[in-house]
């Protein structure tokens, strides 16, 4: 049986302040955040294992990093001594040999109709044309075309052309002994210089099937302005 009396009053006060409020109860503190360090011989030895794992790729990815930016600088040169060799995407074959320039023999009863085209990039303010539109050639024979280029402004530009032919598959088969492409051209002030083209058809030409219709060739130059980190396009895919 509860028996009424007197208040506790050590009880009260803890639970009430002298004015009547209710006493909050001090908050914890958090722990520190601090990792202990690991006796085990065992952790340590893994710990320091992926260390060593960590460091490694670090040094595996800095390292693909420094290959691909060599590559790509190094991609232009590569893919355009492939296409000249093979004939890629339209390009033409640059030929050295000379044995077979002196005694390839022109095969007269296939004559090829060669078309020329020019275009300029929008950032070269260049005037580019060329200078005949169209040349009549047989298999085995040399010929000799010419493009005009005019600076029109006030300051020298630097301009570089890339070049394909169509139909892609006539570019294995056509040859250049000589031209200006893949060339940076330095032009002045209002000067005008006249761009060369040597070049022939070869003579297996005609002797393959694919090429029994193919009676137009259209060589074709683009121009660019010439800067820095700026990178060509693939020929016969832009």
């Amino acid at each position: 049986m509860a028996v009424l009396g007197r208040p506790h009053w050590k009880r009260l006060g803890a639970c009430w302040g002298w004015w009547g409020g209710r006493v909050t109860a001090p908050q914890a503190r958090p722990p520190p955040r601090w990792r202990l360090k690991s006796t085990n011989p065992f952790a340590q030895e893994q710990e320091q294992e992926w260390r060593r794992r960590n460091r490694t790729v670090l040094t595996y990815m800095a390292a693909a990093a420094v290959g691909m930016i060599g590559a790509s600088y190094a991609a232009v040169p590569l893919y355009r001594l492939y296409c000249q060799t093979t004939g890629l995407g339209g390009s033409p074959i640059a030929s050295h040999a000379s044995d077979q320039i002196e005694t390839m023999i022109p095969v007269k009863d296939r004559i090829v109709k060669v078309t020329f085209n020019a275009d300029v990039h929008a950032s070269l303010q260049w005037n580019f044309r060329p200078q005949q539109t169209e040349i009549y050639v047989a298999p085995g024979e040399t010929a000799l075309a010419f493009y005009k280029a005019k600076n029109p402004t006030d300051k020298p530009v630097i301009g570089i052309s890339t070049y394909n032919v169509v139909p892609f598959e006539a570019g294995q088969y056509f040859n250049k002994i000589q031209c200006f492409c893949f060339e940076e051209q330095r032009l002045n002030p209002q000067e005008e210089v006249d761009m060369p083209v040597f070049f022939f058809i070869d003579p297996e030409f005609a002797e393959d099937p694919k090429m029994a219709k193919v009676d137009v060739i259209t060589l074709s130059y683009t121009f660019f302005e010439a800067k820095e980190g700026h990178t060509l396009p693939v020929p016969g895919f832009n």
